[in-house]
């Protein structure tokens, strides 16, 4: 009975150990499916926002005005060189969460696309969250998640 416990127990974590190495859930690594040093937010061919993996920390803000919505953002995630990196869009997805959807919206054009419009709804200040899922769109989980950065709706 001991013996049958000992390799039942012994088989439970090979197979525990193999099956969470699989794909690793952490929403800070990604070395299996390549590196991303940090997020650029690009809006007509223009820096409004970076984040850093390194700092844990954004440069710059997103602004909108009530009853508008920004021209196209897109999303770029860089290499430690600066150079952007192209996921495949089949095993990769963007998810933006925004936390007052009352002051601003996030709307992708295509779900999971990396870019979409911010939308002002109401004066007011929200924050605004990316991550990098790996999987179909909606079932994935995260590989990177940003801190929140800030987006400012205005008073036209």
């Amino acid at each position: 009975m001991q013996f049958r416990f000992r390799s039942s127990f012994l088989a439970l974590a090979i197979f525990g150990s193999l099956a969470l190495a699989a794909c690793d859930d952490s929403p800070t690594d990604v070395e299996e499916h390549g590196d991303a040093d940090a997020l650029r937010l690009v809006m007509n061919g223009a820096t409004i926002a970076t984040f850093s993996w390194d700092t844990n920390t954004w440069t710059g803000e997103m602004e909108v005005e009530v009853g508008e919505e920004t021209p196209h953002i897109d999303v770029e995630f860089l290499d430690e060189d600066g150079d952007v990196i192209d996921f495949d869009t089949s095993e990769f997805y963007l998810m933006v969460e925004v936390e007052n959807e009352a002051i601003a919206e996030f709307e992708q054009d295509t779900p999971g696309e990396f870019g979409g419009h911010l939308h002002g709804e109401s004066v007011g200040e929200t924050d605004v969250t990316f991550s990098l899922m790996h999987g179909a769109v909606g079932s994935g989980h995260a590989d990177l998640v940003t801190q929140p950065v800030h987006a400012h709706v205005e008073a036209p």
